[in-house]
């Protein structure tokens, strides 16, 4: 069984108009948004166990780079996974509230480029929209491999640059450049944007990702994270795949 075969009977028209309907309370109403984030990611990665290991991953210990305040916890603590966030920003930390807080989960304060595990200490290391906003994203990819153990399963999600989402909360300024794009937000709203272009976002291609992805041996799948499974092939086209994947998912399992 392919690793993708599972999660792509989930993959459906349906669900990407749901994820991108929630969207747009990601200022507004973030519980909201990330909630239902939340939730299909932890039936994303279930998937993907299942159709490696021929179960879900309960009992399993998930490393999540990047983690955030913590509604990813709930969410895989829902499924029955040990969850272990790492956050560089304590404020990112604690932005959720209590609300979302589970006992089992654990939360460590760390950069995602030197992780401060062993070598081989999770079972799932992942890591959602995160490899944007570091200068080096495939250090991050490479820790995220290291502290994973064979068979295991390291999903890596980021926004592609030049697709519809890149510029964040830049908008569609971003296809003037990633400097003119932050100059403009900066103009217009008198404070630098949170993901600020150079210093908190960077332009990271599909083309990148996937030639690191490959340059491990440990690839296994990579696809659109949030289109339907009719649209995936838009991954193998050099060049559209930079314009119409806005979010691309790679799949490894380290040997």
């Amino acid at each position: 069984m392919a690793v993708t075969d599972v999660f792509a009977r989930r993959a459906t028209l349906r669900r990407s108009l749901r994820l991108l309907s929630a969207f747009r309370y990601e200022g507004s109403d973030p519980a909201r948004f990330y909630g239902e984030l939340a939730a299909d990611t932890a039936a994303m990665v279930g998937d993907l166990w299942r159709a490696t290991h021929g179960g879900p991953p309960t009992g399993r210990t998930l490393l999540d780079v990047g983690g955030g305040p913590g509604y990813f916890a709930a969410a895989f603590g829902d499924a029955g996974v040990r969850y272990l966030g790492v956050e560089p920003d304590p404020d990112e930390m604690h932005a959720a509230g209590p609300a979302f807080a589970r006992e089992s989960a654990k939360f460590v304060r760390a950069s995602g480029m030197a992780l401060p595990f062993a070598d081989d200490s999770v079972d799932i290391c992942l890591s959602s929209n995160v490899a944007e906003h570091v200068p080096r994203p495939w250090r991050l990819g490479a820790e995220m491999l290291r502290v994973t153990r064979p068979g295991g399963l390291v999903v890596l999600s980021y926004t592609v640059w030049l697709g519809p989402f890149g510029g964040h909360e830049m908008g569609l300024s971003h296809y003037l450049g990633g400097a003119r794009a932050a100059a403009r937000y900066a103009r217009k709203h008198g404070h630098p944007a949170k993901n600020d272009y150079g210093s908190s976002l960077f332009a990271v291609s599909a083309a990148d990702g996937l030639s690191w992805a490959a340059s491990t041996g440990a690839a296994v799948a990579a696809f659109p994270r949030y289109h339907p499974r009719w649209a995936w092939w838009l991954t193998s086209v050099p060049g559209l795949r930079e314009l119409l994947v806005s979010n691309l998912a790679l799949v490894l399992s380290p040997r």
